[in-house]
């Protein structure tokens, strides 16, 4: 996922229309609400981009795909709406999003901006965060975290100089204290620390189709004490450890024999007073990136790239520009209705929602038959939409 490239053109409301009259009998009344795109001047193709309008409220989602002109119609019940837009060509990915649409006793038209972007070549392929039970124990368990990165792309990449954090806020429900009249901040706010993959430019090579496995928290086997967990130790896993920041050795345990030391993801600055790493295991927003034109090093000893969190008197985030990044993912709790984004549509338009925790199902970007079929390796989807790239699944794929 990449940073915007273009800024839109307003379109005239036309005709196309999803009728959900059938499926929604709501007292009260349907009205028409009209989604409009505004998109960038240029040969782009309007039509057929996948529109989807979601009841914030029930959780209650709609489809229609824009028309010639750009624009598709719905018949809601009153209620607050978040509505989001994606699609793609060969070369690029679009997609637009408005959040708490209100929907109340009349008609109404609503203009969606699309962003413009191109897929990334290492992506995010599954989020474990959740955690599990501790069967045949009492308790839950989530020292257990981890994520997996692709390799997207056609060309080897090497991950060497890639870092990873988390937004704040660290969950998404709540407030969000980045948002202002004029929306989510020009960055990312990476709460608490950056850790970044070691190496001199090529010594962490991941071919087309691979993957890396970064492991959070405790880079052991996690199920010798608890069976549905997962087995961290594993040969070529990264893991995010250093004892001399995060020392709750009951969430960083020095890590198991097959983790070799090289592997092990250095704390660029720690910004936060937690003595372990915190990742929401409900709903974080996680981000992968790459510094450009300056080492990550030199940005954040500016003073004016690491700034207090508003409200906090202890808080710290590292501001991160858009264009740095290789791929980001929302996470929403489906266990609420409260749910606001934190990151931009450029980044990512959309979210996938995690049920609840604690029940070992884990967030996994689904696979492009397609283009897996061409290439001859796995492609993954990429549309910079996450409602449409990612599923949870009743448990991590590492799980054996």
């Amino acid at each position: 996922m990449k940073r915007i490239i273009h800024i839109l053109t307003l379109l005239l409301l036309a005709a196309g229309c999803a009728d959900i009259r059938d499926v929604n009998p709501y007292e009260g009344g349907l009205h028409t609400l009209t989604v409009a795109t505004v998109w960038p001047e240029g040969d782009i193709v309007r039509s057929g981009a996948e529109v989807r309008v979601e009841d914030m409220n029930t959780g209650s989602r709609y489809v229609s795909q824009t028309d010639t002109e750009g624009v598709s119609r719905f018949s809601l019940p009153n209620g607050l709406y978040r509505i989001n837009l994606s699609g793609k060509t060969e070369k690029e990915v679009f997609n637009a999003s408005a959040d708490k649409v209100v929907l109340s006793g009349r008609d109404l038209g609503v203009n969606l901006n699309v962003i413009v972007s191109k897929a990334g070549s290492v992506v995010i392929k599954e989020i474990y965060c959740g955690g599990c039970k501790k069967y045949p124990q009492e308790g839950d368990y989530q020292a257990d975290q981890y994520i997996i990165l692709h390799n997207n792309d056609y060309k080897v990449q090497h991950l060497d100089g890639i870092c990873f954090g988390t937004l704040s806020p660290y969950n998404a429900t709540g407030s969000n204290p980045w948002v202002d009249e004029s929306g989510l901040p020009e960055f990312i706010p990476v709460i608490q620390a950056v850790w970044q993959f070691p190496g001199d430019g090529d010594d962490f090579p991941l071919q087309p189709g691979e993957d890396a496995v970064m492991c959070l928290r405790g880079a052991i086997d996690h199920t010798v004490q608890y069976p549905l967990s997962v087995n961290l130790n594993k040969p070529d896993y990264f893991v995010c450890y250093n004892p001399t920041y995060f020392t709750n050795t009951a969430y960083h345990p020095a890590p198991g024999n097959l983790i070799s030391q090289d592997r092990y993801l250095d704390v660029v600055i720690k910004t936060g007073q937690a003595n372990a790493y915190t990742m929401s295991n409900s709903s974080p927003a996680v981000v992968i990136f790459r510094a450009e034109g300056i080492t990550i090093q030199e940005h954040v000893q500016n003073q004016d790239n690491v700034i207090q969190v508003p409200g906090s008197n202890v808080d710290r985030v590292v501001k991160v520009p858009f264009d740095w990044v290789l791929d980001a993912v929302e996470v929403f709790d489906g266990r609420s209705a409260a749910n606001q984004k934190r990151l931009v549509s450029s980044l990512d338009a959309g979210y996938v929602t995690q049920t609840d925790v604690f029940l070992g199902h884990t967030l996994m970007r689904s696979v492009d038959e397609a283009a897996t079929a061409v290439a001859g390796y796995e492609i993954l989807a990429d549309t910079n939409n996450s409602l449409n790239d990612f599923y949870e699944s009743e448990k991590q794929s590492l799980y054996e």
